[in-house]
């Protein structure tokens, strides 16, 4: 593998001049002109009264499946460039202007719903069985049913459109607070000040009083930038309660639910067999503790590091890592993954100006995606670049199916990024040269697992007690922090001597306005992923092929679905997630028994 002299990823590869692109302007009024012909046609359709009356629907499933490809590749080039940089206003005008064009996408599809909603139900089912429909039968049998949950297509309409300026408005309101934050910090005697991904990546110091100087930084900066994000926060919750009381929508967990394909009870169960396993967790932060040499752990010493986290993995070390350890398991995951490295299919260079966390995002015209992050040479850096390869490799293995069939839900693909951390954590642990040099990496792996079951199940808290108030009114900046401190303690099992009270601010996720509960999917992705990577472990090299064949239906069916047809499971029972679970649980009895003697000394 070669890899580029640089890490900076190639945008002109799809539309040359980045934000200045004339290329990707004239794209965009085609696919303007696409819609509204699309749109048209719709409005003027009637719905079919015959298995045999197929041809508009034909026509027009067509086009649909065309203009949502193009409306991904606009809104991918858009968000890639924004992460770039986001002083770029040109990008941030742009990003309106497809903000734009996917509302008016997404009114038209209210018509197209309507005329779903008009075909017999006999009829339908006939139509779904035959050609060209069968492989795309669950996507449109999933809009006809949701749709008779709708308003009429008129008010679905208006509500996309004042989205514009006032759903996603609000969301870019957060963006623009983001790109201005800025924390003052001293490195070598000068003063600097750090971005919010750069200032992220400084809290896991390994020095304790610096870590703690630095996070009272962060927790001050964020303070500075409260209002502006309970403002956005607020308007963005309440936008969303709105449409659900017209809509007849009374718990808040439906949408994200039905976005993820997942039903109430697997959510539950997931979540009561995690709360039910959480003491072994507790016992692994409090010997942290100990390790550390404190009574229990501040908010800032969970993830910090156990031992010489000085040693720093370079780029290129640890893209040959990530993919030698993919190709233990499935040498097609490594040749993709050699693909992305060779060709800047990655942003990963450190520096200012760039947006927080990491993404992957696909460009289903080219076939091609691109990963974002920004790369510090931790071992979390490393573990950052497998999950979004993994992400990128799902789209790969469905790129040459229809549009409609590779639209999966964010559990799933969080199941694919996860899995992909998983080889490289476990192979790493498993390749230790010493009991110290395991002790850390299994700390790293265990890690995951904290975030997973505590800190994300701190969000979902929070985000479910923030919209019951939030009915009742605007929630202000302080209660909003009262909120995740409750949040965090309960999850937490009150293991911790500090919290973070203004982590509602500083998580992005809050405010993503593609999904609400931008949290559950990502524990589930990892539990459903632990299993999926015991069964890859027991049966070897011929696991890959049907690895791929169960994401290549993750389109096509619930997870509930999945799991039953690929893994023989039924997640609406406890039995899986306590598997899943004990995974987890052997690294903590295995980590507490290694590090057993360093308390007692």
């Amino acid at each position: 593998m070669k890899l580029p002299l640089n890490q900076t990823w190639n945008l002109d590869s799809f539309f040359p001049g980045g934000s200045e692109s004339p290329a990707f302007a004239t794209f965009l009024k085609e696919l303007q002109s696409s819609i509204a012909a699309f749109q048209d046609k719709v409005r003027s359709m009637a719905s079919p009264q015959s298995a045999e009356d197929t041809a508009s629907l034909i026509e027009i499933v067509e086009l649909f499946q065309r203009n949502l490809k193009h409306v991904h590749e606009a809104d991918s080039f858009v968000g890639c460039l924004l992460a770039d940089n986001q002083k770029d206003k040109k990008a941030a005008i742009l990003g309106g202007q497809v903000k734009s064009l996917l509302a008016e996408h997404l009114s038209s599809l209210t018509h197209f719903d309507q005329v779903l909603t008009g075909i017999p139900d006999e009829v339908w089912a006939a139509i779904l069985a035959g050609e060209p429909f069968r492989v795309i039968a669950f996507p449109l049998d999933e809009r006809r049913t949701l749709a008779k949950e709708k308003l009429s297509p008129e008010m679905e309409a208006l509500i996309n459109d004042l989205a514009v300026d006032g759903y996603h408005g609000w969301g870019d309101l957060y963006n623009t607070t983001v790109g201005q934050f800025r924390m003052p910090v001293e490195i070598d005697g000068e003063q600097v000040d750090l971005s919010a991904g750069q200032a992220f990546n400084k809290l896991h110091t390994e020095n304790r009083e610096e870590r703690l100087e630095l996070f009272e930084k962060w927790e001050n900066a964020w303070a500075d930038k409260a209002e502006y994000c309970a403002e956005a926060l607020n308007h963005l919750a309440g936008f969303r309660l709105q449409i659900y009381k017209y809509r007849g929508w009374k718990n808040v967990h439906k949408e994200p639910l039905s976005i993820n394909r997942m039903q109430e009870k697997t959510l539950n169960v997931m979540w009561e067999v995690i709360d039910r396993n959480k003491s072994i967790f507790v016992d692994y932060l409090n010997r942290k503790a100990k390790l550390l040499g404190v009574d229990k752990l501040a908010w800032v010493d969970v993830d910090a590091p156990l031992g010489d986290s000085s040693k720093k993995i370079s780029y290129d070390d640890g893209a040959k890592l990530i993919v030698d350890q993919f190709e233990r398991f499935s040498p097609k995951l490594a040749s993709f993954s050699e693909q992305a490295f060779e060709n800047r299919w990655i942003e990963a260079e450190d520096r200012p100006g760039k947006r927080p966390g990491g993404f992957c995002t696909s460009f289903p015209l080219a076939g091609e995606t691109r990963i974002f992050m920004t790369y510090g040479g931790t071992l979390n850096n490393v573990s950052t670049l497998a999950h979004e390869l993994g992400h990128g490799y799902h789209q790969h293995v469905m790129n040459d199916m229809p549009a409609l069939a590779q639209e999966y839900a964010m559990n799933v693909a969080e199941t694919a990024s996860t899995f992909a951390e998983m080889i490289v954590a476990d192979a790493v642990v498993k390749s230790a040269a010493t009991d110290e040099e395991r002790i850390i990496l299994l700390e790293d792996k265990i890690q995951r697992a904290i975030a997973f079951f505590m800190n994300i199940h701190a969000r979902f808290i929070f985000e479910t007690n923030f919209y019951e108030e939030r009915r009742q009114g605007l929630v202000s900046a302080e209660r909003l922090s009262e909120l995740m401190v409750e949040a965090q303690k309960v999850a937490y099992k009150d293991a911790l001597s500090s919290y973070h009270p203004h982590f509602w601010a500083a998580k992005l996720h809050f405010y993503a306005t593609d999904v609400p509960f931008y949290n559950f999917p990502y524990t589930f992705g990892y539990l459903f992923s632990a299993g999926i990577y015991a069964r890859a472990v027991q049966e070897g090299s011929a696991f890959e092929e049907k690895y791929i064949a169960l994401l290549r239906d993750t389109g096509s069916m619930t997870v509930e679905e999945l799991g039953e047809k690929h893994l023989g499971i039924d997640l609406t029972q406890p039995d899986f997630w306590q598997g899943a679970v004990d995974m987890a649980v052997e690294d903590v009895k295995q980590f507490m028994a290694l590090t057993e003697a360093k308390v007692q000394a």
